[in-house]
């Protein structure tokens, strides 16, 4: 499949076209700025301002799918409203170019925080699934809620299935040298209940739902199975929201963010743990 990764130069975006690459696909990689020498290889990276609706459609045009990454990616990078402004002008700019030219296939990045992060207010139940959805707290979380909204609409006048992923704290490998700092402080990761992504699995769920039987506008949380943490899931839960029940079994350090959607409609498995990479205690 030919593809345009945007927001190519960030920690998602490398490892998306990465796997993309290395799974046969053609890739037209763009982002506001190229990558450092040998960060990326491929040779087609356009420069392209994304809150400009021009610079979306020349950057799609001759591609057959999108994976959307370019936004702002978190709350206090910018001021609220040039947060809010911005992600919802790349995000409008680049689902109507992806009717007007004709695409088949749009796999974009939403975000854990339309759940309600950062649990200042606790959850209303544990694991969170999609039905825990909207409860934006910041602009930034609004620019996704709101931008699910367009994507269903678009969705529907152009026939183009759309996958929005609610993606969980996306880290890379070095980033799991931290997490024995966490595991006495609860309270220091309570604002995603302790959850994470790895960024190659990321990156596989991108892959998977450009390639899914999806029909409409659809939205997947993807979390790792497991948490950040040492403790089990269910004890932390007890400790720091006490009044939150728990709906099933939650088992050992299970993830708290539930992928089991994911898992039936992309056939989403996340393979990779920190656990694998830094030692346990007993």
């Amino acid at each position: 499949m030919k593809v345009c990764v945007t927001g190519a130069s960030g920690k998602a975006g490398r490892a998306v076209v990465a796997d993309l690459m290395a799974h046969g696909h053609w890739v037209v990689s763009t982002d506001l700025r190229m990558p450092v020498p040998d960060e990326l290889d491929e040779p087609r990276f356009p420069l392209a301002d994304l809150t400009d609706y021009g610079q979306a459609v020349e950057v799609m045009e001759g591609v057959e799918a999108v994976v959307h990454l370019a936004n702002i990616p978190a709350p206090d990078i910018k001021t609220p409203a040039t947060t809010f402004n911005q992600n919802m002008a790349m995000n409008f700019n680049v689902f109507r170019a992806a009717a007007h030219v004709g695409l088949h296939r749009v796999v974009w990045a939403s975000s854990e925080t339309t759940l309600g992060l950062p649990f200042d207010v606790p959850p209303r139940y544990a694991p969170i699934d999609e039905d825990h959805y909207p409860v934006p707290t910041t602009t930034y979380a609004l620019s996704k809620v709101a931008s699910e909204t367009v994507a269903g609409h678009i969705s529907q006048w152009s026939g183009i299935p759309f996958v929005a992923l609610r993606f969980s704290n996306i880290l890379a490998p070095a980033d799991y040298e931290e997490f024995p700092s966490l595991w006495d402080k609860p309270e220091v990761r309570r604002w995603n209940l302790w959850s994470y992504i790895d960024e190659r699995d990321a990156a596989a769920a991108c892959r998977l739902a450009l390639e899914a039987d999806i029909t409409g506008s659809q939205s997947f949380i993807i979390a790792a199975a497991d948490s950040v943490m040492t403790r089990p899931s269910a004890e932390l839960m007890s400790e720091v929201f006490p009044t939150v029940p728990l709906r099933g079994l939650v088992e050992g350090c299970a993830s708290l963010l539930s992928s089991d959607r994911a898992r039936q409609a992309l056939g989403f498995v996340p393979e990779h743990s920190w656990r694998d990479l830094v030692p346990v205690p007993d």
